[in-house]
């Protein structure tokens, strides 16, 4: 019997503990699980995502098997090597159980035949594919799908120290510097100034001090200290059970039909060339990623094919004729019609063709959205006479520690608190149309004008801010999108836009909303307006802001749309009313 118990496999014998791969970061945040423990899955398939404040990565399955246990939770935070989960991978040394008495009995025999030997163990030794000391590292998530080599920071032989800047990327949105993962010394560089890489991309090769792990994904992949028989084989062995007991397998595939629908699915997914800033964005959209069609290199899904699949569902709901299955298109368009031909100079007289700025082209496909919003702009005006006034005291007293006062941070600081008494204008409308989705708090995109055109950085947690926190980080991010430096964090996740064109001039717009959020203000140039005083019987001179409101129809109507704005115009012309 102690023979017979050897050779038969027990629930643990293939379980092994894996560990988080170099994540680039000191430590991240667990965002979510991508499955759950029983499921099962593929070498390679994406388990986790993880992300920190420069980069979203995908930690992918170090091997095919059994999800037995999560030994991290949505939410933790995380450091590289830490043990993650368990996986119950199969195992080339487990013997298929017998189905009559004589292949028990030969079963037997083999095992008493091996049963001095030691049981295969599986350790999470990491292995290395690259000369000892020396790790290759890939690019991070960059926020954009490709972007340029600006310059290097450092050379060939130069020692480094972990988080130093490497080299400057630069994207249509923004310049980022990328730090360096380790401390060492640079071994080689894999990209060149003027090149375009995308990300998780390798681009450098660190000699890390006392380190021999290689900086790949699949880092963490355990070793059988005695078993070197390859996955595939384990696969024919675990066929050929299959086989022989079909009886049992048929009981099997009945009680696990619904796991194994959802690895399908898993599995599916998993297929799609897509980054993990595009899987992420199609979580929060609510897209399916496995039906959006990829216009990038090799198939790959790039954001804009996510938000033009997404374009033409909401065309294809709203045109009864319209074809069930959307399919994306091809290059991002109005739905105008082409342009004329304009080479004959006899009708059309002499023409000169100028490139549209890198920002200018990615924001297209975003303003095009506007075609499909009813969008509706309401006006008002706000005495600021008085926000003035205080802005004049403050502000001296904030320029010596190095803080400039701009009355965009008092029209933040009311808008904020508008929205948290008017959360309709704080939210997204569903993709089926029927139901907001409330964002329980304020994060603002403001527009900045740059020599290439409008950026719209993002404050997170406008509402939980004050006035002068909110004067210093207007004046970072806004120097960040004058330099191209904003991080693919500090341009994202807005849940309402301020566009105030300062001194430009003008009166009143019509600022587009940004979608998919469901309003937008504009703030113009003030002036000095007769204003009458009922308590003194006459007029007087008040400094008043012309407001500019743009609304999503489906979502606000013009009553509330006339009030919130009223509201903001209160708030501003007494910003005590925030205090109480």
């Amino acid at each position: 019997m102690a023979a017979s118990n050897q050779s038969q496999p027990t629930s643990t014998s293939a379980e092994a503990t894996y560990t988080l791969p170099d994540l680039g970061v000191d430590s991240a945040e667990i965002s979510e699980w991508l499955v759950k423990e029983g499921d099962t899955v593929t070498a390679e398939q994406p388990l986790v995502l993880v992300e920190s404040d420069k980069a979203s990565v995908e930690v992918p399955a170090p091997v095919s098997g059994k999800i037995v246990k999560f030994l991290v939770n949505a939410g933790d935070t995380v450091a590289n090597g830490q043990d993650f989960i368990v996986i119950a991978s199969q195992s080339a040394t487990q013997q298929p159980l017998a189905s009559d008495p004589s292949e028990q009995a030969a079963s037997q025999a083999n095992s008493a035949t091996n049963q001095n030997e030691p049981p295969a163990q599986t350790v999470s030794t990491p292995q290395s594919s690259t000369p000892a000391g020396k790790q290759t590292f890939g690019l991070p998530d960059l926020g954009v799908e490709s972007a340029q080599i600006s310059e290097w920071m450092v050379k060939v032989g130069d020692e480094v120290t972990a988080e130093q800047p490497l080299l400057l990327v630069e994207s249509d949105k923004a310049s980022v510097e990328v730090p360096s993962p380790v401390a060492g010394k640079v071994a080689e560089l894999l990209v060149n100034a003027g090149d375009t890489v995308t990300n998780g991309q390798d681009f450098v090769v660190i000699e890390a001090a006392g380190s021999v792990q290689s900086a790949s994904s699949s880092a963490s992949q355990p070793q059988a200290t005695t078993n070197t028989t390859q996955p595939e084989v384990a696969n024919t062995q675990n066929t050929a059970s299959t086989s022989t007991n079909s009886a049992t397998t048929t009981a099997s595939q009945s009680s696990s039909e619904s796991k194994l629908s959802e690895a399908q699915i898993n599995a599916k997914n998993a297929a799609v060339y897509a980054g993990p800033a595009v899987r992420k964005l199609t979580r929060q959209l609510g897209v399916d990623v496995s039906e959006v069609t990829g216009t990038g290199a090799n198939g790959r899904i790039v954001k804009e094919d996510v938000f033009a699949y997404v374009k033409n569902t909401i065309k294809a709901v709203s045109t009864p004729t319209a074809a069930n299955k959307v399919s994306a298109p091809s290059a991002a368009r109005s739905g105008l019609p082409n342009l004329p031909d304009m080479s004959k100079t006899e009708i059309w007289g002499e023409i000169e063709r100028q490139d549209l700025t890198r920002l200018q082209k990615v924001s297209i496909p975003q303003l095009n959205y506007n075609t499909y919003l009813p969008q509706v702009t309401q006006f008002d005006l706000a005495d600021i006479t008085d926000v003035e006034k205080l802005r004049g005291d403050l502000k001296d007293e904030m320029k010596k520690e190095g803080v400039s006062l701009t009355i965009l941070a008092f029209i933040m600081k009311v808008t904020a608190y508008a929205l948290m008494q008017h959360p309709k204008f704080n939210s997204h409308l569903s993709d089926d149309n029927t139901q907001i989705i409330i964002r329980k708090s304020v994060n603002l995109g403001f527009a900045v004008a740059t020599e290439d055109g409008l950026t719209v950085p993002v404050i997170q947690r406008v509402e939980q801010k004050g006035i002068k926190q909110l004067a210093i980080e207007i004046g970072e991010l806004a120097k960040k999108a004058r330099d191209k430096k904003l991080s693919a964090k500090e341009l994202t996740g807005a849940s309402f836009t301020i566009s105030s064109q300062g001194n430009l001039g003008g009166t009143y717009f019509t600022p587009l909303v940004n979608w998919p959020q469901v309003a937008i203000l504009g703030v113009s140039e003030s002036s000095i307006q007769p204003r009458w005083n009922e308590t003194k019987g006459e007029f007087e001179p008040r400094l008043m802001l012309p407001l500019s409101l743009s609304y999503d129809h489906r979502v606000i109507n013009g009553a509330d749309a006339a009030v919130f704005t009223r509201y903001i115009a209160k708030l501003l012309a007494d910003p005590r009313r925030v205090l109480l």
